[in-house]
């Protein structure tokens, strides 16, 4: 066993947490089932933490003459409707770690083949039912009440047709060679993901328990890789990003962003908005344009719930390219929670969180601040 962990309590007693394996494969598998979170979707995705709906676990995988000739640990969704297969292997497991990959292999190739969307629907609603659960509310509480169903199966089908899928091989204790094989595929296979996940568990003399996620895989080549490609593929514009966001963050914060949105269309001719790229960062810019020119960004707004702008954008700009403007403007977006530099040739990107603007009046106050930098610079 490896080393423990500990828990304060709440009468400042420290409480050590030794490692312990499961009691079986299966236990594993009902806690993945359980807590679909354990599959550490804020380590896959940091800027924005994949969440996790699950279709079924014991899922058929259908081969050429469309019978289930093999069964899959379980099937997840994300809020991007990437299928994510997950098998399940512990440590104590006497499969050998080629056979698990090629099953696994296996797996992928005859799903984005063989395998159609409507089943996956079927198997969904067929859990659900078996949980006690409406498939329709377990879907809103997913992605929100306003989100479009249909439109979310059709994205499932896209994805199995391109070979976007995620493969998460999830076990209690991820041995150097299963981390290189790993590594290796996700290197190599786009714009398929490859993952291992390792969730250890930790047990204290009281009964305490602990389970710790831990993500291997994503190496820094396969990150530049496949977030390349993502970013080349995805080009929003204002139905995609709101109905996106909305799926991403949540409502409330879909409305934050609308509101700024509407703001920058209002202060046309001076303002123009501009859609980008990119499935992590991308959205929208709001450009200021004078004179028929566009002028450096006054902020962006991505899909990840970020309010970002660019200080060497303003550094360049009349009149804030002076000492006393520069201080002033510094001033004025230091109050709305974005810090400047002092010194107006260093570069930074401040940024804030959508999430902090829940209050109509923080939001008023930001909308003011940047309609006083229009004043400035377009007179």
């Amino acid at each position: 066993m490896g080393g423990g962990i500990y828990l304060i309590q709440d009468d400042d007693r420290l409480v050590e947490m030794t490692e312990q394996a499961y009691d079986s494969e299966d236990r594993l598998q009902e806690l993945l089932e359980k807590y679909p979170n354990l599959l550490a979707g804020d380590q896959i995705d940091r800027a924005t933490p994949r969440r996790w709906l699950l279709i079924a676990r014991e899922v058929a995988i259908p081969e050429e003459e469309g019978n289930g000739k093999w069964s899959l640990d379980h099937l997840f969704l994300d809020q991007n409707a990437i299928p994510t297969l997950v098998e399940v292997k512990s440590s104590n497991d006497s499969r050998s770690r080629r056979e698990v990959i090629g099953q696994m292999l296996d797996y992928a190739a005859n799903v984005v083949v063989y395998w159609p969307v409507e089943s996956i629907v079927v198997q969904f609603e067929s859990n659900c039912r078996d949980q006690g659960r409406d498939p329709e509310q377990i879907f809103e509480e997913f992605l929100g009440s306003d989100a479009d169903e249909e439109l979310f199966w059709q994205k499932v089908k896209t994805n199995l047709q391109a070979g976007k899928v995620r493969l998460a091989f999830v076990t209690d204790d991820i041995s150097a060679e299963l981390q290189r094989v790993v590594e290796f595929l996700n290197e190599q296979m786009d714009p398929t993901e490859v993952l291992a996940v390792e969730i250890k568990q930790y047990v204290s003399e009281n009964g305490l328990k602990t389970l710790v996620p831990r993500i291997i895989g994503q190496t820094a080549e396969a990150q530049h890789k496949k977030s390349s490609a993502t970013r080349e593929r995805r080009r929003w514009d204002e139905v995609s990003f709101f109905q996106e966001f909305a799926a991403r963050q949540g409502r409330d914060e879909a409305k934050i962003a609308k509101k700024i949105y509407e703001w920058a269309r209002e202060q046309e001719p001076d303002v123009h908005v501009q859609w980008g790229t990119g499935d992590t960062y991308g959205g929208f810019a709001a450009k200021l344009k004078h004179k028929g020119m566009l002028l450096p960004e006054l902020f962006t707004v991505d899909i990840s719930g970020q309010l970002e702008i660019s200080s060497s954008n303003y550094a360049s700009q009349r009149p804030f390219n002076s000492e006393v403007k520069w201080l002033e403007l510094r001033n004025q977006l230091s109050s709305i929670g974005l810090s400047l530099p002092a010194d107006p040739t260093e570069r930074r990107l401040p940024s804030l969180r959508l999430s902090t603007l829940q209050d109509e009046m923080t939001l008023q106050q930001v909308m003011a601040t940047f309609e006083w930098i229009v004043d400035q610079i377009i007179p």
